[in-house]
């Protein structure tokens, strides 16, 4: 009796969590448009094992993240693919020089014409930290839809753990978002900006939030006028047993595999941080902070998705702010998987806009600090 009871009661439970071999496809949550546009790329089901360990030499974890880059661009390139381009703006580059002597280029778009400051965005893009770049198609969709609302966004090409912009593992990407940081704030005038809010998803998530705690650390908050993360990147424990992710982040068990798999992910965070060093560094991997490096901050608002391994850790991060006296909001966005309101402009238009709607929700309602 006991035991059915807990079969029962196992079942019952979201996800994998209930049913080991449930997959998006098969998961009664996702959104079954997200499910039949990655469908063609084999993602509605679980991923093939990752063919290496966080312990595997060096140089084949670069070889396998840089294989995983090109099949990303692929991805969202194909995504993109036939959207019109976004109307009635304008773009220019900035390269200035980064922390280490390296060119760092800046992607500033806003509305044709518009006169007075705008709310502005320091957009920093994801990969994980370690692939992909700003000049990628989605993120230059994504950069324009949020310019179009009335906004200049300026989007960061930081240098990557691995890849076409590596190898640089951490601090590199987050000393370059720092420098980006300081020098929009600079000219702010010149740009055209009231407003300043550090955003990004995923691994961008990830800089956006280290962004804030490093400012803080170095005395350069007044530069920062709000945060905004989406689907975020931040805990590094993807390499754990399941037994010990679903005890401390439970979604990293019940959502694995969908879309992204923490074996993958694990990879990547060697990379990232080769060694390990900085596991449970705030400014490498910001579900680690404290309320007391959070004290202070500007408002932040932390988006989710449901069916995302990642959601607990960014719904763990939103209580940490609340604890330290940060103004914070939270939103969770159903049936999504990892960064499916960012990825299906086609596929779940409805996804889209709300997501770009909420950052421009967020960003106007700000007051210069």
């Amino acid at each position: 009796m006991t035991t059915t009871s807990a079969q029962t009661e196992d079942t019952a439970r979201p996800g994998r969590l209930g049913d080991p071999g449930r997959t998006l496809r098969t998961d009664p949550r996702s959104d079954p448009r997200t499910v039949e546009a990655l469908a063609p790329f084999g993602l509605d089901a679980h991923p093939a094992p990752a063919p290496l360990r966080p312990d595997s030499p060096r140089a084949d974890q670069l070889a396998y993240v840089a294989e995983a880059e090109v099949g990303y661009e692929a991805l969202f390139a194909a995504l993109m693919d036939g959207l019109p381009a976004v109307p009635g703006l304008e773009h220019h580059t900035e390269t200035i020089t980064g922390p280490d002597g390296d060119e760092l280029r800046l992607y500033v778009g806003r509305p044709a014409g518009a006169t007075g400051p705008l709310p502005g965005v320091l957009h920093l893009h994801g990969g994980g930290m370690v692939v992909l770049q700003a000049a990628g198609p989605a993120y230059v969709r994504i950069r324009d839809e949020l310019a179009a609302t009335g906004m200049v966004v300026i989007g960061v090409e930081f240098r990557n753990g691995a890849g076409a912009l590596g190898p640089h593992p951490f601090p590199a990407g987050l000393d370059d978002c720092a420098a980006a940081l300081a020098w929009v704030h600079e000219h702010r005038a010149d740009l055209g900006i009231s407003t300043l809010t550090v955003a990004g998803e995923s691994g961008g998530g990830n800089l956006t939030l280290a962004t804030a705690i490093r400012a803080k650390r170095d005395g350069t908050l007044g530069a920062i006028d709000g945060v905004y993360a989406m689907v975020p990147y931040i805990s590094g424990i993807y390499g754990r047993s399941a037994g010990e992710r679903a005890a401390e982040l439970p979604s990293l068990v019940e959502n694995d595999g969908y879309f992204i798999a923490c074996d993958g992910m694990a990879v990547m965070v060697a990379v990232y941080d080769p060694g390990g060093a900085h596991a449970t560094d705030p400014l490498c991997w910001p579900y680690h902070a404290a309320p007391a490096d959070l004290a202070g901050l500007p408002p932040h608002m932390i988006s989710v998705n449901e069916v995302d391994p990642l959601r607990d850790e960014g719904l763990a991060y939103h209580r940490t702010l609340v604890e330290a006296g940060v103004a914070a909001g939270v939103r969770t966005v159903p049936g999504a998987c990892h960064g499916a309101d960012l990825m299906f402009r086609r596929a779940a238009p409805d996804l889209y806009r709300s997501t770009i709607a909420d950052v421009h929700r967020f960003c106007g309602g700000l007051q210069r600090r």
